[in-house]
C-alpha cells in the first residue's frame, strides 16, 4: 500500500498567510513546522504532554481531599469502571467547583467536577465517566492532543520541543491543557464514546438508561451553556441513539 506524504491543513493555512503585510515569514515557517510535528506526535509524546497538562490543571483547581464526601462517592462510582485503558492506569479526582464538567486525557487522567456530581446520580456520573474514558480507549484523546498542539503552534503559543515536554514553559503547558480540557470531538467520535459507555455499563450490569438521563440533564442545564455542553454537541440525537439501543437490546 502506497503512502503519500502530506502537509496538515494548519500548515497550509500558515503558508497562505505569508503574503500578508507585517508577517514574519521565518516565524511563520517555524510555527508551521511545529504544527507539522504535531501530526506525528508519538504515543510517548502524547503521554508526556497529557501528564504535564493534567498536572497543570490540577495545580489551578481545588482538588477534593481524599477523605471528602466527593472522593468517597467517586471511589464507589469508579468501581464499575476500568482501572486502566490502553496500558495507562486511570486516575480519578474531583475538582471542587460549581461548574458542570468532566474530561479525560490520554495518560488516564480523569477529572470530574463537583458541580456535575451534585447534579447527577451515581449511575449518571458513571455513565458520563464511561463516555470520557471511551474517548481515551478509542484514541480520540490522542488526536485531540495533536490538534491542541497544532492550534497552539499556529498561534505561536508553543515552539519546537524537540521531543521533550520539559522544554515547554508553564504558560505553554497551560495553553495546551486548556485546549485538551475543552477539546471538540467530532459527531462520530461522540457517538463512538457513547456506544463505549453503553457497552461498558451493560457489561457491568448497570442500567444504560442512566446515559440517556445524563444527556437530558446536561441539555436542560442553563440552556445548554454549561462547560461540558460547550465542548460537546447537542445531546438530543445522542439520547435517541442510546434509547434505540436500549429498546433493541443490542
Amino acid at each position: 500500500m502506497k503512502h503519500r506524504r502530506y502537509m496538515p491543513a494548519v500548515v497550509l493555512a500558515l503558508l497562505a498567510m505569508a503574503g500578508c503585510a507585517n508577517m514574519d515569514t521565518n516565524s511563520l515557517m517555524q510555527s508551521g513546522m511545529t504544527a507539522a510535528q504535531a501530526a506525528t506526535l508519538t504515543d510517548a509524546d502524547v503521554q508526556q504532554l497529557s501528564v504535564a497538562s493534567c498536572q497543570d490543571q490540577d495545580s489551578k483547581n481545588q482538588l477534593a481531599p481524599a477523605n471528602s464526601t466527593y472522593m468517597k462517592r467517586l471511589a464507589v462510582v469508579s468501581k464499575g469502571l476500568p482501572t486502566s485503558v490502553n496500558g495507562a492506569p486511570l486516575n480519578f479526582k474531583v475538582y471542587q467547583t460549581k461548574d458542570v464538567n468532566a474530561w479525560a486525557m490520554a495518560n488516564g487522567c480523569v477529572r470530574v467536577y463537583s458541580g456535575l456530581m451534585d447534579l447527577m446520580t451515581d449511575d449518571e456520573v458513571r455513565a458520563v465517566l464511561g463516555h470520557e474514558i471511551g474517548h481515551v480507549a478509542l484514541g480520540h484523546t490522542k488526536k485531540a492532543a495533536q490538534v491542541a498542539y497544532s492550534v497552539s503552534a499556529a498561534r505561536g503559543a508553543v515552539g519546537s520541543v524537540g521531543g521533550t515536554v520539559g522544554a515547554l514553559s508553564k504558560s505553554q503547558l497551560a495553553d495546551l491543557g486548556e485546549q485538551l480540557v475543552n477539546a471538540q470531538f467530532s459527531q462520530k467520535q461522540e457517538s463512538q464514546a457513547d456506544d463505549y459507555s453503553f457497552d461498558l455499563l451493560k457489561s457491568k450490569g448497570y442500567n444504560p438508561q442512566a446515559l440517556v438521563s445524563s444527556f437530558q440533564k446536561l441539555a436542560s442545564l442553563d440552556g445548554g451553556q454549561s462547560s461540558i455542553m460547550s465542548s460537546h454537541p447537542a445531546s438530543t440525537d445522542r439520547a435517541k441513539h442510546i434509547q434505540a439501543r436500549i429498546a433493541s437490546g443490542k
